[in-house]
């Protein structure tokens, strides 16, 4: 496995092909990322061990846009069975995406363990939990505190395992091996990891600019709130499904594809985005 070095403005053209390869297929990206966050939400509702499973499903729904935004791009429909492809690719990588799972939700609960440290566990239970946000405690000096610090550890957490679910699955590089060469990779591109953030920021500003526009243009017509409201979460729920769009192509750049095998019957879910 070979690591590529891309310049700083290859952050920019992956937040376009993010977008460009998701307006191919719209509704497929759109409705898989929609179902992946609804098998995450159910998750949430089993008793004790919810949030935990939720979090460990995350890698996998990431893999499973990665692979359909890869079936997008060659002109392919992705289909809801991508949901699945990271537990159907053979016992040895779903014990990889099992242990990243496992390693991930660890990872990001200890993270919220550490916020409870300075505010007693208020943002952890507002963020996991879902207890309401009041004004008093989102005013409070510990509970912005614990925010930060959470925002400043889930950084390194996220690169540990941006490239790691694609290293998994399209390498079958054991999961710890995995984490090692995803922040390597992340940190030798940082410049262009920079850009796309960046970027990324960008698109997300300009587009509730444009929806806020848009809210009150409907508002100065008479049109219901209810109206706005949706289209604040459908407009917030698509720029999410490019993004994570988006990823693969990150993937792509920083790592030589993997050898094919001799026979050539890969199949498709399998094959490495960049063929």
């Amino acid at each position: 496995m070979k690591l590529h070095i891309v310049p700083a403005r290859a952050g920019l053209e992956w937040v376009r092909l993010g977008i460009r390869v998701f307006w191919r297929q719209p509704m497929a990206l759109a409705a898989l990322f929609f179902m992946t966050m609804a098998a995450m939400s159910l998750a949430t509702m089993l008793p004790l061990i919810g949030p935990a499973v939720a979090l460990g499903l995350l890698p996998s729904a990431t893999l499973a846009m990665m692979v359909a935004a890869a079936e997008a791009s060659q002109d392919r429909v992705p289909t809801p069975a991508l949901l699945l492809v990271a537990f159907r690719t053979g016992k040895q990588r779903l014990n990889h995406m099992l242990t990243l799972g496992a390693l991930y939700a660890v990872g990001f609960l200890g993270l919220m363990g550490l916020s409870a440290l300075v505010d007693g566990g208020q943002f952890a239970r507002v963020y996991l939990g879902g207890e309401p946000l009041t004004r008093e405690m989102a005013e409070s000096g510990s509970f912005q505190a614990a925010m930060w610090l959470s925002l400043l550890l889930y950084v390194p957490l996220s690169l540990l395992f941006w490239h790691a679910p694609g290293l998994v699955h399209w390498h079958n590089v054991p999961p710890v091996k995995a984490l090692f060469f995803s922040i390597v990779a992340c940190w030798r591109n940082f410049g262009a990891f920079t850009v796309y953030g960046l970027s990324w920021m960008g698109v997300f500003l300009a587009a509730g600019l444009a929806m806020s526009l848009l809210v009150t243009l409907l508002a100065a017509v008479g049109i219901g709130s209810g109206m706005a409201g949706g289209l604040m979460v459908a407009t917030a729920m698509m720029l999410a499904a490019m993004f994570l769009t988006s990823v693969v192509f990150t993937f792509r750049d920083s790592f030589a594809p993997p050898e094919r095998p001799g026979n050539g019957d890969e199949p498709a879910a399998n094959a490495n985005p960049t063929d």
